[in-house]
């Protein structure tokens, strides 16, 4: 039997990572998928605001789990954003565009999620496959 591919794992500092027990991201070989991301601040904190400003807040903490396990955003190849409210949806993807519109990966925008807190507007999780398999 075959052994299994060496896995490393990203975390935001999320509290939520360790008594769910999940990690912002892992990475298997070239692949690197990330969690749901939610607009969570350093603190624990839900980040105020719209659903743009969460939205940027939630790419801005995926991109860094992406970052940290050796790829880029340019290396993203999907993303799936979770709204609570369809009238989100333009705001969410504006600031989809913000980060993605020279890349221009395969994205699924979902509404009527019913998210872990009240006043997130968006949750969102990505896939990225970088170059090497290192």
């Amino acid at each position: 039997m075959a052994s299994p591919l060496p896995r490393t794992t990203a975390s935001s500092g999320s509290p939520y990572e360790a008594s769910i027990g999940f990690s912002r991201a892992v990475r298997v070989g070239n692949r690197i998928l990330v969690s749901g991301t939610a607009p969570v601040e350093a603190d624990g904190s839900s980040t105020p605001g719209d659903a743009e400003v969460q939205a940027a807040r939630c790419f801005q903490l995926i991109v860094q789990a992406v970052e940290t396990l050796g790829g880029t955003a340019a290396d993203i190849v999907r993303t799936r954003m979770f709204l609570v409210d369809a009238a989100d949806a333009e705001a969410v993807g504006r600031a989809h565009g913000a980060v993605f519109a020279a890349i221009r990966p395969a994205a699924t925008m979902v509404a009527g999620a019913v998210l872990l807190r009240p006043e997130w507007r968006v949750e969102i999780e990505a896939e990225a496959i970088v170059g090497d398999d290192g």
